[in-house]
């Protein structure tokens, strides 16, 4: 994949923010960063509709960080593209008690984080029920007020469990072309 000095730079960023908080902390995993950075980039800079100053915005595109462990991507994605609730200095707390930046994700709108993910599985299937949720609601009030995308990172761990191979049947099932699992 080709990518821009901007998309390299913001990958970078990323990844340095994610070793940082990890060392300081003592803990954490550190391949999701380092290893997703650009795709989360590129989804972000790219793909994605989100408004950080406006986070509870109702047709904003949903994102998954499935596997929860690697949440240090999410946090740098998060505070790069301007969250307020995710600061430097709330990234510089990753894994403290109190931080918006805990070793997994935990719901909070209002910070960028769609849903609580950790045990692996969970993610995905969550994701599933927000893509179904758009469809119904797009269904009732009309793709102009509903046109949202729900988009997933997914490890192999996830793929593994067997909420992951339900959820996805669902989705086929359903036909819900515009969740984007990333795996």
């Amino acid at each position: 994949m080709h990518s821009s000095p901007a998309t390299s730079a913001m990958a970078d960023a990323i990844r340095f923010l994610a070793v940082d908080a990890i060392l300081q902390a003592g803990e954490g995993h550190q391949g999701v960063p380092l290893g997703m950075a650009e795709i989360a980039t590129v989804l972000a800079t790219r793909h994605m509709r989100f408004d950080p100053s406006a986070p509870a915005w109702f047709d904003r595109d949903r994102f998954v960080l499935s596997n929860g462990h690697g949440s240090m991507l999410l946090y740098a994605l998060l505070h790069l593209t301007g969250y307020a609730k995710i600061s430097l200095d709330e990234v510089r707390r990753f894994r403290e008690l109190g931080s918006h930046c805990a070793g997994h994700p935990e719901f909070d709108v209002a910070a960028g984080i769609e849903t609580t993910t950790g045990p692996l599985g969970q993610g995905i299937a969550t994701a599933v029920g927000m893509a179904l949720a758009e469809r119904m609601l797009a269904a009732r009030f009309g793709a102009s007020l509903v046109d949202h995308r729900t988009w997933v990172i997914a490890s192999d761990g996830d793929m593994q469990e067997g909420v992951s191979h339900e959820a996805a049947s669902l989705a086929g099932h359903y036909g819900l072309s515009k969740l984007c699992v990333l795996w």
